[in-house]
């Protein structure tokens, strides 16, 4: 039985994201990536394989009282072993930065409480067509990370509002923007067992 390690689903995202770039494959919304992602993955991963979109964490046993999401965009897992990684997707397109990052911090959280519950390694996806989230003027706050530091770490407060949440990443995050034509650049970050 063939077992698919952690770079092998790393790289088929990246191989997602070339099949994007040279037009194989239309995206349009966050939505297409997540269900044009399972189909691709379906193809090309091995067949003991699940494939599932907005699976329920409660569905591995998970509280769902202790998770700061229910629902998991994709996840990949081999019911036969104990091997589930989850694919936390974004693409922000009205917008919103400071929030829209946030919430990308919220989600490399949210993998890292799966982790930490015994999931694989787990990859948070991010995809946006708009210049203003990785490069611009404005370094304060949110934006540093995403635009200047380009790192992820630490206490992270939301930005906007009574700036009353924050997560705390257990490790740290480099972020690489990389091209998909045009404007639009991608980014994952991987998060892993220590």
């Amino acid at each position: 039985m063939k077992v698919v390690k952690s770079m092998d689903l790393q790289a088929q995202l990246v191989e997602f994201i070339n099949q994007i770039s040279n037009g194989s494959i239309e995206i349009y919304n966050e939505f297409s990536i997540q269900f044009e992602l399972a189909i691709f993955l379906r193809a090309n991963l091995p067949k003991e394989y699940k494939i599932q979109l907005e699976r329920n964490i409660n569905y591995f046993g998970l509280d769902k009282g202790h998770f700061l999401k229910k629902e998991m965009d994709i996840v990949v897992f081999n019911p036969s072993t104990e091997e589930k990684h989850c694919i936390e997707i974004k693409y922000p397109t009205n917008g919103q930065y400071p929030e829209q990052m946030f919430s990308m911090c919220k989600d490399i959280k949210f993998l890292e409480e799966l982790v930490d519950a015994g999931f694989s390694d787990s990859y948070c996806l991010v995809v946006v067509n708009d210049p203003l989230f990785y490069s611009n003027k404005g370094e304060e706050g949110i934006y540093r990370l995403f635009r200047k530091e380009k790192r992820l770490k630490g206490t992270i407060q939301k930005p906007t509002g009574k700036k009353d949440i924050r997560y705390h990443l257990n490790h740290e995050y480099k972020i690489e923007w990389n091209n998909i034509s045009g404007a639009e650049k991608y980014f994952i970050a991987k998060v892993e067992r220590n």
